[in-house]
């Protein structure tokens, strides 16, 4: 596939020197980003954001003869959970083609130049026969049946809150008070934020986005911010 502004792709982290970052993409072109790319603001520790080995999700802002510039915090929480949920059923298709003893990486060349890899994995689950157009017809079925044994399908729930600090280090605080272990933040504008959880049961979902809200809260009261939970969706 051909590479074009303003695509969002996962990327390997190869190495840093000085404020920039060298880049692997999966089609095994090489990229660059500079450091105002990784994160918007001061970065006191570049390593909480990237170091080598790690796979971060980039966007394409320009590309050129052997050299293709990214960037890192373009990116937002949809377009990362998009990628990364296309990259988990890839490896997904990968491990269950090699296990029914399939050439997994000319069976993936194939399904892609005909289906998009977010949906074909899904219609697999329920349906063995388009399987049936890449392997012989008792093949499709235990594939089928492989990946129906796989888990079901991701959900994803999102509640939206305003947090603002009116202190002379008001964007220090805010900072410290979403760095979460779990959960996707996103920053919608003058104030405004997102939280997005993913999962396959509702209920624990939502226990899992209370608490964390409950602990947002907590530290806005403590660094002296407004906290607000939106009631639209």
């Amino acid at each position: 596939m051909k590479l074009k502004e303003n695509d969002v792709l996962l990327c390997s982290v190869e190495k840093i020197e000085g404020t920039t970052v060298f880049l692997r993409l999966e089609s095994g072109e090489k990229g660059t980003m500079i450091l105002s790319e990784v994160a918007a603001g001061r970065i006191r520790n570049l390593r909480e954001y990237v170091f080598p080995g790690k796979k971060i999700v980039c966007k394409v802002l320009k590309i050129a003869p052997e050299h293709i510039e990214l960037s890192f915090r373009r990116v937002t929480a949809k377009e990362k959970e998009h990628v990364l949920d296309k990259y988990k059923k890839e490896s997904a298709l990968r491990n269950v083609f090699k296990t029914a003893g399939e050439n997994a990486e000319k069976l993936l060349a194939q399904i892609k130049e005909e289906y998009d890899l977010n949906g074909f994995l899904d219609e697999a689950r329920e349906n063995p026969s388009i399987l049936e157009k890449f392997v012989k017809k008792e093949k499709a079925q235990q594939i089928s049946k492989m990946i129906a044994e796989k888990g079901e399908k991701k959900k994803i729930i999102v509640k939206k809150f305003v947090l603002r600090s009116v202190a002379s280090d008001g964007a220090e605080r805010i900072k410290n008070i979403l760095k979460l272990k779990e959960g996707e933040i996103h920053y919608l504008g003058s104030g405004f934020f997102s939280l997005s959880i993913s999962g396959v049961d509702f209920k624990e979902m939502n226990s899992r986005m209370n608490e964390i809200l409950k602990e947002i809260e907590k530290r806005a009261k403590e660094k002296g911010a407004f906290f607000e939970l939106r009631k639209d969706k």
